[in-house]
């Protein structure tokens, strides 16, 4: 992942994206292409580790979850939610990034960070994840290719 300011590259990022082969279709747990927005911003006073369920948090750490917990892949940190700007390919019935609550998102498997790892979202190391969001706003485009 790249951040441009004014046309010029000031931060670069390793994340995963999805386990499954890219996608727009709803349902099909691929990350989703082309021009979004980031819609939401979720989390700005969560300590690093925090995990959220629902888009809320839960008030653990993924240091403090269950076994159980753990061995998935949670969303933690803090979320930016993304939404298509592209009807008909990620706007829209049937592909739209926000009805499947895709995001960008802290996780608690870092060491999977670079390898296809998630289940649509994008997925940024914890401290990353938090310097990233204190670096963008609500309405700044995100192109996934």
């Amino acid at each position: 992942m790249v951040v441009l300011e004014n046309s010029k590259l000031v931060k670069e990022y390793t994340v995963s994206t999805s386990k499954n082969p890219p996608s727009c279709v709803a349902d099909s747990f691929g990350t989703p292409s082309g021009l979004h927005t980031i819609a939401d911003k979720i989390g700005a006073d969560a300590p690093e580790g925090m995990v959220f369920k629902g888009r809320v948090a839960t008030g653990e750490l993924y240091t403090e979850v269950s076994e159980e917990d753990a061995a998935r892949s949670l969303i933690t940190s803090r979320i930016l939610r993304m939404r298509g700007l592209e009807p008909g390919k990620n706007s829209g019935p049937g592909c739209d990034t926000y009805d499947r609550y895709v995001y960008i998102h802290g996780t608690n498997k870092e060491e999977l960070i670079g390898q296809p790892a998630s289940a649509g979202c994008v997925q940024l190391r914890n401290r990353e994840m938090i310097e990233l969001f204190e670096r963008v706003e609500a309405g700044d485009l995100v192109w996934i290719r």
